[in-house]
């Protein structure tokens, strides 16, 4: 049944002063500001999240492609919907130090990324790239992973840039289903 209010809204304790849809609840990022399934160090039984997800099934983990060296993942923490990382299997930080399969798959997986992204998206630009090391801003600075982020024309409207704040209309699991289902057989 829908409630018309006609009166003052209701005051709830706890939520600070009311300001009707001037601010938006984001609980699930308090996991990433807490750093919630961060490593406790640089090694791969430091409870890298990397190194656990390939155990874990496709769904459960968010993993869009699993290639011989790498796989594709959805970030949990996404700057733009869509946004996936592809990881080497291999508990490895710098990106020279990938091996020569590694690295032509790695390559390769992007290529597919951007084709899932596009066909399943209509994506118009991404940014790729990653962050070598925490002073650069690697958040798991000891297993490498690369981002693939989908961009629009006029994704970048005032909610990142005055608000601070990004706006994902999709859950990571539909996100998932979607692109894996767009992935290019190869």
């Amino acid at each position: 049944m829908l409630h018309l209010m006609t009166s003052e809204p209701e005051q709830q304790i706890g939520v600070g002063t009311q300001d009707a849809f001037q601010r938006l609840w984001t609980p699930h990022r308090m996991a990433y500001i807490q750093g919630e399934n961060k490593p406790t160090g640089p090694g791969a039984d430091d409870g890298c999240p990397f190194c656990s997800i390939p155990a874990k099934s496709d769904e459960d983990g968010l993993i869009i492609k699993r290639g011989e060296h790498v796989y594709a993942v959805l970030n949990l923490y996404p700057y733009n919907g869509g946004h996936l990382m592809v990881v080497p299997y291999r508990h490895v930080a710098d990106y020279t130090d990938l091996t020569a399969a590694e690295t032509v798959e790695l390559a390769e997986l992007t290529k597919q990324a951007m084709t899932a992204l596009r066909t399943a998206s209509g994506a118009h630009g991404f940014n790729i790239g990653m962050n070598q090391g925490s002073v650069a801003g690697a958040g798991i600075a000891a297993h490498l992973h690369q981002h693939v982020v989908p961009r629009w024309g006029g994704d970048t409207n005032f909610m990142p840039v005055v608000g601070h704040t990004k706006v994902l209309p999709q859950l990571l699991a539909d996100t998932r289903k979607m692109l894996a289902e767009a992935w290019p057989a190869v």
